[in-house]
């Protein structure tokens, strides 16, 4: 019996030896490490733009233009980023700047911070799936948190909606006009939302005209359309009318040429008189055929193949009191047709008075040393808007149009998700705390990522403190000590340097921003955490 077990004992032993085989991981989690450091290092660019007292970012382009901005989504669609894994945090902040509009710095400050706990983690040996699926449910617990959090808002409380779109105006280059330009952009997007479709605002509606001059002070909300060029005066036409009946023209008030092959010899004086006149028949025909409809506002679309209009054809345009704007973008037609209930004609044929539109006053304003044509008074008017930014150099002016942008992204966020959140860091905070009590009612590695993630969140706090030049440690330590007290709204005041209940502060942003912001986030580094192996295809 003895010598029946002795034979049978080693059997195991060389089976075991036989199947076990030498896997080399070195590779994999080397390239996972050199992603996420790369995704890291892009991050950290970005961190010192985050809140109000963040810094601005000079930019120089190839082409020696200069850009300064805090916006994330500009810095880093600006820099030309070489690493594949790095790619993603540009991609990360362009997906929060169309979902959100605002919140594309504090989205990057995430996705670092989510990465720098997913490395400690991996070097723990705890396996990428696990941590990734860990941080799925960390991100659809905390959206449910932050909804729990959030107070429900009414369109028609405008101050709300004013103070967040001031707050995310705070942290940009022209936040000393945020008390100017919240209102505007809150009366912009109001003034387009369709009553039949409230939840839907399409910002293509509210056109942002830029003009060099003034201050941006002198920015204003027009009721109409503003034109960024002169009106056609070079034979003398009129530059205001008043009960203007406008045509949007889509063909040439000048003579038909000949296909690019093909050219005419003229051998003598009397065929060129021939020729001449002809045109200036066809001309005429064609303006006697536009004044008969009544129409005394032709703007007329820039053309590729010919020019628009001729000085002869302006000539003539002058003597029929027709006030002429040439020029006129292709881009921008559906936006004007749509101001003016009128359509576009593409053939003097189809020229008739039902297709124009009716404005009260059509007229040339002398805006610095410039000029524009502004539309107002408009019959009909469709849901649309203008707003004309004004500033001294072309840098303020960008500046003050992508935060414009920013400004009414967040009241769009209002409209489509009606919810606010307090900002300063205080849902991070809170969130940080609600998912730490969470974790640990979790059981295994799942608790112990949930519980590393909590703790990611604290770097807005963090960030925000920093940037302030305040100690961070000490605030985002009494910031966590307040919310265990129950002020789930306690947050960092920035202005006074300490923790201040920041809804009193009117310190608010649309809970979509932070939502999307902790949804993309982490989409965005588990996908990075999913990559083990780079291949090159030539």
């Amino acid at each position: 019996m003895a010598a029946a077990a002795t034979s049978t004992a080693p059997a195991p032993q060389r089976s075991n030896t036989k199947s076990e085989t030498f896997v080399d991981n070195k590779r994999t989690e080397d390239i996972r490490q050199q992603n996420i450091a790369a995704a890291q290092s892009v991050a950290d660019a970005v961190r010192t733009s985050l809140g109000p007292k963040g810094m601005d970012k000079m930019i120089q382009t190839a082409s020696g233009e200069v850009i300064i901005t805090n916006d994330g989504a500009t810095i880093l669609n600006k820099m030309d980023v070489l690493q594949p894994a790095s790619k993603f945090l540009v991609q990360l902040s362009k997906s929060q700047d169309t979902v959100a509009g605002d919140g594309t710095t504090t989205v990057v400050v995430l996705a670092g911070a989510f990465l720098k706990q997913c490395s400690l983690l991996l070097s723990h040996g705890i396996h990428p799936t696990v941590i990734s699926d860990a941080l799925h449910k960390t991100a659809s617990h905390g959206v449910h948190v932050l909804t729990s959090m959030a107070v429900p808002l009414e369109l028609s409380d405008r101050d709300s909606l004013v103070k967040s779109a001031s707050t995310s105006l705070n942290s940009k280059v022209v936040s000393q006009y945020s008390t100017l330009l919240a209102p505007l952009a809150v009366d912009a997007v109001l003034s387009v939302v369709d009553p039949e479709k409230p939840d839907m605002v399409d910002l293509r509606d509210v056109k942002i005209v830029k003009k060099h001059g003034g201050t941006v002070d002198d920015t204003e909300l027009v009721k109409g359309l503003v034109f960024d060029k002169k009106v056609s005066h070079s034979a003398g036409g009129p530059t205001r009318m008043e009960n203007a009946k406008i045509g949007v023209i889509q063909f040439q008030i000048s003579p038909p040429k000949t296909d690019i092959e093909q050219s005419i010899v003229v051998s003598d004086y009397t065929q060129m008189d021939r020729i001449l006149k002809e045109e200036r028949n066809y001309i005429l025909g064609m303006i006697k055929k536009i004044k008969a409809t009544g129409c005394n506002v032709l703007l007329i679309q820039k053309s590729i193949l010919r020019d628009a209009v001729t000085d002869l054809s302006l000539h003539y345009l002058a003597k029929a009191k027709i006030l002429v704007i040439k020029d006129v973008e292709r881009d921008d037609i559906e936006f004007i047709t749509k101001t003016l209930n009128c359509l576009p004609i593409a053939n003097i044929e189809h020229f008739r008075a039902e297709k124009l539109g009716h404005a009260d006053m059509v007229e040339e304003v002398s805006v610095g040393e410039s000029k524009i044509v502004k539309i107002t008074g408009i019959k009909d008017m469709g849901r649309t808007t203008t707003v004309l930014v004004r500033g001294s150099n072309q840098l303020v002016l960008d500046e003050a149009e992508r935060s414009l942008h920013d400004a009414l992204c967040v009241v769009r966020c209002l409209v489509t998700k009606r919810f606010l959140i307090a900002g300063g860091g205080a849902p991070e905070i809170e969130l940080s705390r609600q998912l730490g009590v969470w974790a640990k009612s979790l059981q295994g590695m799942e608790g112990y990522c949930v519980k590393h993630f909590a703790e990611a969140l604290e770097v807005i706090p963090y960030t925000l403190a920093e940037n302030a030049g305040l100690n961070p440690i000490s605030i985002v330590t009494e910031l966590r000590n307040k919310h265990a007290q129950g002020e789930i709204n306690a947050g960092i005041n920035v202005r006074k340097g300490q923790i201040t209940n920041i809804l009193e502060e009117n310190v608010v942003q649309p809970l979509l921003v932070s939502t999307s912001a902790i949804s993309l986030a982490t989409e965005c580094v588990r996908m990075i955490l999913k990559i083990d192996d780079i291949v090159t295809v030539r």
